[in-house]
């Protein structure tokens, strides 16, 4: 088994997937790692409209186009591991893996992506896989014909609503604000959807039920009026939270835990680069991580050949 690599990529989102294709096609011995499946948060979503080259296709159908690329151009790709420690000072990297197996490499990316933010309210760990989902794709089928909520404003709660009434009979969205934080074509075709009603300035205090998910508490943000819905179901679509704990302390980053990068997507380490949604920046959307990662792999190249 290979243990000693020129770069491991953390992270087989889009950002790590890309670096680990740009690096490999560059004969780079590369080992990209990951907790979950290939794709990251890309896996999640129903249909990818805006990816150049794509009509529309599944973010699953993406992920493993772009897993099965790295693949042919030599990358190691781990999924579903666990790391269990690591040492990023210094001229060689090196990383444990829960299971004991050690690698190192001259050069580390950090393409962690993120995880789906949760809203915080009373019950929602309790329910969650019970009634709560926060992927469209992994649960939709289970809410044939069922009544189900869906929170958020923005692009994704938009569009995972309009492509949730594919199995639900009745869809409402609840959202805080008092418009909606997406794009007009979004907005538009979730109002021409006639399964689909929406509740403003509102928000879920407590999910409720026996086994399952029963009954929502709304509070109206205006007037401070509670009441109760019975739901089948509710999807949360309110952003993500970068994947950066284990990097806590050794990696600088912002307030909100986002990486911090220079020009050159480099850290505050040497050899150590960074790419994707977990990094500050702006927008993020799948386009934005793979430049991310070409923009990574290129500086962690230079750096290399030095």
């Amino acid at each position: 088994m290979e243990t000693n690599y020129d770069a491991i990529i953390i992270g087989a989102g889009p950002a790590g997937l890309t670096s680990g294709i740009y690096l490999s096609r560059a004969k780079m011995k590369v080992l990209i790692l990951d907790s979950g499946i290939a794709g990251g948060q890309m896996v999640l979503t129903h249909e990818v409209a805006n990816y150049p080259g794509y009509e529309g296709i599944s973010g699953y159908m993406l992920s493993m186009n772009m897993k099965n690329q790295a693949e042919k151009f030599g990358c190691d790709i781990k999924t579903n591991i666990r790391i269990d420690s690591m040492s990023l000072e210094g001229a060689e990297k090196k990383i444990t893996l829960a299971n004991g197996d050690e690698f190192t490499a001259k050069s580390v990316i950090i393409a962690t992506g993120g995880r789906s933010r949760k809203i915080g309210a009373e019950g929602e760990d309790k329910f969650a896989g019970r009634g709560i989902s926060y992927c469209a794709t992994c649960d939709g089928d289970f809410f044939q014909d069922k009544e189900i909520i869906v929170i958020g404003g923005g692009n994704a709660a938009l569009e995972e609503a309009v492509a949730l009434t594919t199995y639900a009979s009745k869809l409402t969205i609840v959202h805080m604000l008092d418009q909606w934080q997406a794009f007009e074509s979004a907005v538009a075709e979730m109002e021409e959807n006639p399964k689909i009603d929406y509740i403003m300035e509102s928000r879920i205090v407590e999910f409720k039920g026996e086994q399952g998910l029963q009954e929502v508490i709304i509070e109206n943000l205006k007037t401070g009026e509670k009441y109760t819905k019975k739901i089948d179901g509710v999807f949360i679509f309110i952003g993500y939270e970068p994947r950066t704990e284990d990097f806590a302390g050794v990696i600088k980053m912002n307030d909100y835990k986002e990486i911090l990068t220079d020009a050159h997507f480099s850290t505050n380490i040497e050899g150590v680069f960074a790419a994707g949604d977990c990094i500050h920046k702006k927008y993020r959307q799948i386009t934005t991580a793979v430049a991310d990662g070409t923009n990574a792999a290129l500086n962690a190249l230079e750096f290399l050949n030095k």
